[in-house]
């Protein structure tokens, strides 16, 4: 099965893959300012997410299997891969897996580290809705305000919202799956695994993903790795300051 996507633009392929919970339209705006500096940037949804297929398995080698199946289908040999959060895990193992493949590597707000599960209260509210019930965008917000305060995740969140049809709401996510498969999104890229090529991490100023600890684990799994710092910006740093974002990739590149 192939991975849903949504290519926009002529030139250098540009792969990015989005975090957990999220789909690849997150990323339409920048990939917009992308395409018109000349790259062909496909907007990948992963496995269980967005608009591509659900399925039982939920690991990062399944999910960089199904990235090299991409790449093949779509006659992609040097590209440029971008991921964030789980989509950074993604984008580093597959780096370190396909290195001839990936010419430059970015990697936004996520270390190789191990991460403990963290997203059970996301879960929880997703879970707790009832779609017999809940017939607008309005009251689903209302209700997952009771499990997510951030009105920002929340409105994030609901993006994996549609309309099966007319009064009738559903969740694109494999919810299901995904809440038995959350432990999963912390894993560590292996001990072994190395990434010669050139390689950015964009991490946000305000995040705690990734601290002096991280810096000296990234510099061990990529040798060539530069770390930039994202100003006024947490986790959703592509979001909180596009523009700084923005402008750090295109100089990288």
């Amino acid at each position: 099965m192939l991975l849903h996507s949504n290519i926009i633009g002529e030139g250098k392929p540009f792969i990015i893959l989005h975090g957990f919970l999220g789909m690849g339209d997150n990323w339409k705006t920048l990939a917009r300012r992308f395409s018109a500096e000349g790259y062909q940037v496909h907007l990948i949804d992963q496995r269980n997410h967005g608009r591509s297929f659900h399925d039982d398995a939920f690991n990062y080698e399944v999910m960089v299997e199904d990235l090299k199946l991409y790449c093949d289908e779509h006659d992609l040999e040097d590209i440029i891969l971008l991921g964030h959060s789980m989509g950074g895990k993604v984008a580093m193992l597959f780096a370190t897996t396909h290195p001839k493949i990936v010419s430059k590597l970015l990697v936004a707000d996520i270390s190789p580290r191990f991460y403990p599960a963290h997203h059970r209260d996301i879960l929880a509210g997703l879970s707790s809705f009832d779609f017999d019930e809940i017939r607008s965008r309005s009251v689903a917000e209302r209700q997952l305000a009771d499990y997510v305060p951030e009105p920002a995740a929340r409105q994030f969140l609901l993006k994996n919202l549609y309309w099966i049809e007319k009064g009738q709401l559903a969740l694109r996510i494999n919810l299901e799956v995904l809440r038995e498969h959350d432990h999963e999104v912390g894993e560590a890229l292996p001990d072994h695994a190395e990434f010669h090529g050139d390689t950015l991490f964009l991490k946000g100023d305000r995040s705690e993903y990734i601290g002096p600890e991280d810096e000296r684990l990234i510099k061990r799994h990529f040798k060539n790795a530069e770390i930039v710092a994202v100003e006024n910006a947490g986790h959703w740093l592509h979001a909180e300051n596009p523009g700084q974002f923005f402008d750090e990739v295109m100089a990288f590149l």
